[in-house]
């Protein structure tokens, strides 16, 4: 996905394997701000990486004693979100325990939050493609975000806009079939991608990777969750919500 804005503030972080960028369109010096928000990105990947045999996540998959506030808080998220999605987001997978389809979106949705708390209303944060859009992006202009077509990711294949929402797509266009069925194991393929709109970007990056997990049933889903969503079949077809 890409976003657009009039003279934003801006700055690009490499964390979590992925990147991450920031675009702020408030008046001002927003190096502090931005340094806060990175530096939270910087500690979630030390506390949840499957990566790093350090990290707290790491620990847990070994069985041992892990006391961390913000682990409490993923795991508490990702059971609540296991029952709402019937079991098509799971942390736990064949693999072991595995809280990344939600620590992305989380995280750069808190990261919006801090640079709430430091006055701005106006910015973009991007983790991976997915995104946290606040305010405006300049006085009477919303955010566009361009959407990929996942068969060609360097055509649009249709622009969504919009204020406070968030943004989340999960495919197979950039990382191959890496979306498992949790009961299973075995790589989602029933559809090429799922777009979802929505206020909060944890809830949206865990509602595309289960509509995606859903397959042929995800439109449906995503509507009883009073959730936009863009879906492309195998096929190419687009379908929506509405």
């Amino acid at each position: 996905m890409t976003v657009t804005a009039a003279r934003p503030t801006r700055h690009v972080e490499h964390c979590m394997g992925t990147v991450f960028s920031f675009a702020v369109a408030d008046e001002g010096d927003w190096t502090e701000a931005i340094a806060d928000a990175v530096g939270w990105l910087h500690q979630v990947d030390a506390t949840f990486s499957t990566y790093r045999p350090d990290s707290a996540v790491s620990r847990l998959r070994r069985g041992e004693d892990v006391h961390d506030p913000l682990v409490d808080e993923v795991l508490s998220l990702c059971e609540r979100y296991e029952r709402e999605t019937d079991g098509a987001f799971s942390a736990h997978l064949p693999g072991g325990l595995d809280p990344s389809g939600l620590v992305k979106g989380w995280a750069v949705e808190w990261a919006s939050g801090i640079l709430r708390e430091h006055g701005s209303a106006n910015h973009a944060v991007s983790g991976g493609g997915d995104m946290q859009l606040a305010g405006a992006a300049a006085p009477g202009r919303p955010w566009r975000v361009g959407i990929a077509d996942p068969f060609d990711p360097t055509r649009v294949l249709t622009t969504i806009e919009g204020t406070d929402l968030a943004v989340a797509t999960s495919g197979t266009a950039e990382r191959g079939a890496h979306l498992v069925e949790p009961g299973t194991g075995e790589p989602a393929r029933a559809l090429a991608s799922v777009t979802v709109t929505g206020p909060s970007l944890a809830w949206v990056d865990v509602a595309a990777t289960a509509a995606f997990v859903k397959g042929q049933g995800a439109l449906d889903w995503l509507r009883a969750q009073r959730l936009g969503g863009i879906v492309v079949d195998l096929q190419g077809t687009v379908t929506r919500t509405g």
